[in-house]
């Protein structure tokens, strides 16, 4: 069962959460909150509850969702899935650094979530790879300088072997894993594969860092 703490400070949508998510025969909804704060107590506090996931909006009073993924990544094994809107990229770049497995946009359908849900839980990190793209070509400019991923990109991907760096830069191009597979001629298994060698040799947490790389690197530029 895997058991899950909402957090959103707007009532009407926690409850069309818990709707779908209750209604599910291998999930449950253990705590709500209003804010960061309140999610951040809700695992941490005297009286926390076990919770595997947080469905972690971004803007909230009292605390943003930033600092709580920040402080339940810290403190408690939760994982955090963050929920947005394209106004906010931002933000949804700072909770991926401070610790959230991935972003869902607040849009989503219900199987769409579900999936992202059950993708998190697996120990995947969960992109829309049209909204990473997005994301990135907004605020590029604004990341904080990384010296390491400037160094000059053949040096960077010295590791990689040829089909390795097609992969990377498809991902970077917001491939899905079956689009890539499709365009590369591979298995949707072998492409996975691919992925799970280039966060190894390059040192990354997820496929969001793959991404990052890839533009901050210019192996893919954003569109103009």
């Amino acid at each position: 069962m895997i058991r899950l703490l909402l957090a959103d400070d707007q009532e009407m949508v926690r409850v069309g959460f818990r709707m779908v998510l209750d209604a599910q025969p291998d999930i449950t909804v253990v705590a709500e909150a209003s804010d960061g704060a309140q999610a951040v107590a809700a695992l941490t506090g005297e009286d926390a509850v076990a919770a595997d996931l947080v469905l972690m909006d971004i803007r909230m009073p009292v605390m943003d969702g930033v600092e709580a993924t920040r402080r339940i990544a810290e403190a408690s094994a939760a994982k955090v899935l963050v929920l947005t809107t394209f106004d906010l990229d931002e933000y949804v770049y700072a909770a991926l650094k401070a610790g959230a497995s991935g972003f869902l946009l607040k849009d989503a359908g219900p199987a769409e979530l579900l999936a992202a849900i059950h993708a998190v839980m697996a120990g995947d990190s969960v992109v829309a790879p049209s909204a990473t793209r997005r994301l990135l070509e907004r605020f590029l400019p604004g990341l904080p300088d990384d010296p390491d991923a400037r160094r000059p990109a053949r040096e960077r991907f010295e590791p990689l072997t040829q089909r390795e760096l097609e992969v990377l830069t498809a991902v970077g191009q917001g491939l899905t894993n079956t689009e890539i597979a499709g365009t590369l001629y591979l298995a949707e298994a072998t492409v996975k594969t691919h992925i799970g060698h280039i966060l190894a040799k390059l040192n990354l947490r997820d496929r969001v860092g793959m991404v990052v790389l890839a533009y901050d690197t210019g192996l893919v530029r954003p569109r103009g």
